[in-house]
């Protein structure tokens, strides 16, 4: 028995916010019936296509344990299924740009009555107010949502992570708000509108700078390395970095290799507790009671003479090797794993997070797994959908179409034509 089974989900979404957040409830075992525009689909799946007439990686990996229907919510028959698929549904899940969901004729207040236990969800770029009819894309939202300005060196522009946090972040918030509401509906028996915007979405996980703003009210941050080189704050909270969030001084270092490996490097903090440690580790052990050096706040302005230092020692090693040597001093390190790395990491593997998937277009691609681990519901990680591979199965098995009724439907031009199976 899967966490989510017997919930079933309308996935009205497209690209990467929307369907990170469909896949993570498909993974949690609940039936995800993507709605795709027939002989179209998702436009991700010929984006950065690698395996010409393959469905792109973009998509596969957004996609999977998801079942598609390929349905023109325009057409009268459309209208009709649609319909009978909000009824059967507990969830619809979309990120339409604002109003299109109005303008196909189900408002919210329709929905309600064709099912008052529906939940709608949906993914902004921003919340009510006077950006909300704005589009908004990945770095957009890491931009207005605060990231950019609080990445980089404070001497260098703006920067965007690579990490997907306005999409894919996004998309697990409104994952966990999905699973509240279906919760609540236990007891209330009613559905409700559940909304995440990118916007706030980054602006909640960079959460510790907004905590940095206002701190600045009461001095300068001492653990920014720009206060230890004397160099002034400004109104807002400055990039800063590679310094540690936490308080705990931090820098990236070069590794043994570093000159021909650009990954060869290790996160080095020196962390209070184990400074004598650290002391001893890089040959300077007279530095663990001397003046200037004995205590943290003596430390930062040094903060450069003692990361130098400890380069020096890091630079005869390789990144692997210094977390050997560290981590039994209890010295908090780590190393910059590549993708190639993450991906051929055997510790991933055998915990699902990284997993070998098969694909009859593709054939077998390497993909993330559920990041989400439960021991009662472990997660499967089954394949992509082909474009309408189960139109006929889903209006027969789900809305109870058979006879002559499904053969309508299927020729009314509604729901695209009928589609190739993994087997044909």
């Amino acid at each position: 028995m899967k966490a989510l089974d017997g919930v079933r989900i309308l996935d009205f979404t497209h690209v990467q916010s929307g369907p990170t957040c469909t896949q993570l409830l498909a993974w949690f075992g609940a039936d995800v019936i993507k709605v795709e525009r027939p002989g179209v689909g998702d436009a991700t799946r010929k984006q950065l296509v690698d395996v010409p007439g393959a469905d792109s990686l973009y998509f596969t990996m957004l996609n999977h344990n998801k079942r598609s229907i390929e349905l023109n919510s325009k057409h009268g028959t459309g209208k009709e299924v649609l319909t009978r698929l909000i009824e059967e549904c507990d969830v619809m899940v979309e990120n339409f740009a604002p109003g299109a969901l109005d303008r196909m004729g189900f408002t919210w207040e329709r929905i309600q009555e064709i099912n008052p236990r529906m939940i709608l969800a949906s993914i902004k770029g921003f919340g009510p107010g006077q950006y909300e009819d704005c589009k908004v894309y990945e770095n957009v939202a890491q931009c207005a949502g605060g990231s950019a300005s609080t990445t980089g060196f404070p001497d260098g522009p703006p920067l965007v992570t690579g990490a997907q946090i306005g999409d894919s972040g996004t998309g697990l918030h409104l994952a966990l708000g999905i699973v509240t509401a279906l919760y609540q509906r236990e007891r209330s028996g009613r559905g409700q509108k559940v909304s995440a915007a990118m916007q706030d979405g980054v602006l909640n996980l960079c959460r510790v700078k907004l905590r940095d703003q206002q701190r600045l009210a009461a001095g300068p941050l001492s653990e920014y390395s720009q206060y230890g080189e004397g160099i002034p704050f400004g109104e807002a909270t400055p990039r800063a970095g590679n310094d540690s969030g936490g308080g705990q001084p931090g820098r990236i270092l070069k590794c043994k290799g570093w000159e021909t490996d650009p990954d060869a490097y290790t996160y080095f903090i020196t962390q209070a507790a184990v400074w004598k440690s650290i002391c001893d580790l890089i040959g300077r052990p007279e530095w663990k009671d001397a003046e200037g050096y004995a205590t943290p706040p003596e430390r930062l302005d040094k903060l450069n003479e003692i990361f130098a230092v400890i380069e020096e020692w890091t630079m005869t090693l390789t990144k692997f090797e210094v977390m050997e040597v560290c981590n039994p001093l209890n010295i908090p390190v780590g190393p910059i794993l590549s993708m190639k790395e993450l991906m051929e990491d055997e510790g991933l593997r055998a915990t699902g997070t990284i997993v070998d998937v098969d694909h009859p277009e593709r054939g077998k691609y390497v993909s993330v797994g559920c990041p989400v681990k439960l021991s009662d519901s472990p997660a499967e990680v089954v394949r992509s959908p082909l474009l309408g591979e189960h139109t006929e199965e889903i209006l027969a098995d789900v809305l109870g179409y058979a006879g002559e009724e499904l053969s309508r439907v299927m020729e009314s031009g509604a729901v695209g034509e009928p589609t190739r199976t993994a087997a044909e």
